[in-house]
């Protein structure tokens, strides 16, 4: 007997870190409560940094007149991590999974997901790496995708930040992570026919094989009492 084990996918497209932020909220609450299934959420922000709980505001280093021509928005939010930085050309993917249904650990679930984005990373022809003691993904020291989580209830929110045309210079008004002396690279700089809709697809695949779902739903923007 097949068990069918799905996961959806919510594309959003562009939508603002707030609002992103409010609708994770909600799906994750409605997984603890068994109410929708597995869901892995890809969108692209307007440019935004973002300071995990416990992050050193010295570390965001942009002036007010720096973030106002740039349209940068700051938050301070409940993942791990310290601050990082979203904006167009970077897909982030924010899996509201319960690792009771997968395992118990997240230190598997990290690892994971770091290589998920290692074997997307290879699917075109770039070479990442896992550094150890080091949350996310490298080509040699420079950072090509940033990992914050927020796991309560053994319900996982927040994810991941994959840099496939991001403007980098946006990085420049804070030390990305906290980490001084490393940098930050994009997929467009080691692979120049690479697109984001190419990256997207590669990434729901390899969710799919790394975490053994065998169908793959494409769902709408939660409404109020609608279930997924």
């Amino acid at each position: 007997m097949n068990i069918i084990k799905e996961l959806n996918i919510l594309d959003l497209a562009c939508c603002s870190y707030e609002e992103t932020w409010q609708l994770q909220r909600e799906l994750h609450a409605k997984r603890v409560n068994g109410e929708i299934r597995d869901t892995l959420i890809l969108v692209e922000h307007p440019p935004v940094y973002t300071l995990g709980k416990n992050a050193d505001e010295r570390h965001l280093v942009a002036t007010e007149d720096f973030l106002r021509r740039r349209g940068i928005e700051v938050y301070r939010v409940d993942r791990g991590g310290d601050i990082t930085y979203h904006g167009p050309g970077q897909l982030v993917g924010y899996p509201i999974f319960n690792l009771k249904e997968h395992r118990p650990s997240i230190g598997w679930f990290i690892a994971t997901i770091e290589q998920i984005l290692i074997d997307t990373l290879a699917k075109f022809e770039i070479t990442a790496e896992h550094v150890p003691s080091l949350t996310g993904v490298w080509v040699g020291d420079q950072k090509i995708a940033a990992i914050g989580m927020r796991v309560a209830r053994w319900v996982t929110m927040h994810g991941f930040a994959l840099n496939v045309t991001t403007d980098l210079s946006n990085f420049g008004g804070i030390i990305p992570c906290g980490l001084t002396g490393k940098g930050v690279t994009r997929m467009i700089d080691l692979c120049p026919t690479v697109t984001l809709a190419a990256v997207k697809q590669e990434i729901i695949s390899q969710f799919a094989r790394h975490f053994g779902f065998n169908q793959i739903k494409s769902v709408e923007k939660v409404q109020p009492n609608k279930e997924l």
